[in-house]
């Protein structure tokens, strides 16, 4: 088959794949993240509305279609875009599965959804490092009453948690401009809301603009500033959509990339390079330094105590897998409700008001927690081996870019 004749077939599964998302986010409200793709083709579907048996087939011949194309070069572009759809579409199968009753454990859900399997962690690892913690941390109460207790002078106050956060946010723009070009018509709005289960969202609206919102039920404390503006704004969410949406859907009339299915492989791409953003923008002390200057005047906290605090703060983000092996024990019935807020209270180091709130974000989402910290390292491992490390940031900053707008697949990290 001729190149041009892949193409106009990749083309023509690409868009039965965006009517088949479209589709099942009819019987799933959590399903499609954003759209931003032909109108008509929206109210088609909606007319049609097709049950999620007829979705599971027609998504089977489309799987049955892309996976009989080879073209050799793993590193080719339309093999990339052929691989990608393959993905989407054997994810979408098992969501469809998933809501026809179909049981899977943590671990086969986030296989067959987010083509990736998340590491497990014996309590013992996680009492290491709380051991580390227990030296550094003052007082003689259990460790995670003192992490908790250190933590609370380090909230924003509320009154100026918006200019606090315009502040991050400008830096990581600023920052990410010098390395990526940035469309010129770029934009978002930022609101503040509440009754959340997640801490912050990026709603991509399409043409480079998005909705970000913050959610301010629980305090929010000084170091989420940057993780925030990085991961949901630059280089990370806003960045990512702008860019495959400029790159692939309107240059290339990919029009799978009009489309964003939550709980598909995509996903772990999307947010594993949204964390790792955050440092490929602020490496080594750069963070530090900016925050001393800028960031804790304003939030009116003492800046003496910053490199305190991201001592204690970096060496508990080693504990972000106690959250997925809370997550596991939930999820797979071996752990009740209260067992799990204990858990998270004592290895995730979460209030019991912050535990309650990650166990909604579990019946929610499900194996999708794993994106965040399981993306964040198979992206970095990625990048540094392709010779993207913190001592060479232009390189780092070039391998970061081409992921972000490029059709690759979790399972195609390879390094």
């Amino acid at each position: 088959m001729s190149t041009e004749n892949i193409e106009l077939l990749l083309n023509q599964i690409a868009e039965s794949y965006v009517r088949l998302v479209l589709s099942l986010g009819l019987h799933d409200e959590n399903y499609v993240d954003a759209y931003f793709g032909p109108a008509e083709l929206q109210h088609q579907v909606k007319t049609e509305r097709k049950s999620l048996d007829d979705i599971k087939i027609i998504a089977e011949s489309l799987l049955n279609q892309v996976s009989s194309i080879s073209l050799g070069d793993e590193e080719d572009v339309l093999q990339l875009r052929s691989k990608y759809l393959q993905g989407q579409l054997s994810s979408l199968i098992a969501r469809v599965e998933i809501l026809q009753g179909k049981k899977l454990s943590f671990d086969e859900e986030a296989k067959a959804l987010y083509d990736a399997t998340p590491p497990k962690y014996p309590e013992s690892h996680f009492q290491l490092i709380l051991a580390e913690l227990n030296e550094l941390l003052p007082g003689s109460a259990a460790v995670n009453d003192r992490f908790l207790n250190f933590k609370e002078k380090f909230v924003i106050p509320r009154n100026k948690l918006d200019m606090v956060f315009s502040a991050a946010i400008n830096e990581c723009r600023s920052k990410t401009k010098k390395y990526i070009s940035l469309p010129e018509n770029e934009s978002f709005t930022i609101e503040y809301v509440t009754g959340k289960s997640w801490s912050g969202y990026n709603w991509y609206k399409g043409n480079c603009y998005s909705l970000i919102q913050v959610n301010t039920d629980l305090p929010i404390y000084i170091d989420r500033a940057i993780d925030l503006a990085a991961h949901e704004g630059y280089p990370g969410h806003h960045v990512y959509n702008s860019l495959l949406d400029i790159n692939l859907f309107r240059k290339k009339k990919w029009i799978e990339f009009s489309v964003y299915a939550l709980f598909s492989p995509q996903s772990l791409i999307a947010e594993g390079t949204a964390n790792f953003g955050i440092e490929v923008a602020f490496p080594g002390k750069e963070r530090i330094m900016f925050e001393k200057e800028v960031l804790f005047p304003l939030a009116g906290l003492d800046p003496t105590e910053a490199d305190i605090y991201y001592k204690i703060h970096d060496l508990s983000l080693k504990l972000s897998y106690a959250g997925n092996e809370a997550a596991r024990g939930y999820l797979d019935g071996e752990m009740d409700y209260n067992q799990t807020v204990k858990w998270l209270n004592t290895y995730a180091l979460m209030s019991i008001e912050r535990a309650k709130q990650r166990i909604s974000f579990f019946d929610t989402y499900r194996s999708y927690v794993i994106n965040y910290n399981l993306g964040q390292d198979l992206v970095k491992h990625y990048i540094e081996a392709r010779g993207g490390t913190s001592d060479n940031p232009d390189k780092r900053w070039k391998e970061f870019t081409a992921l972000i707008s490029s059709p690759r697949l979790p399972s195609g990290l390879k390094f």
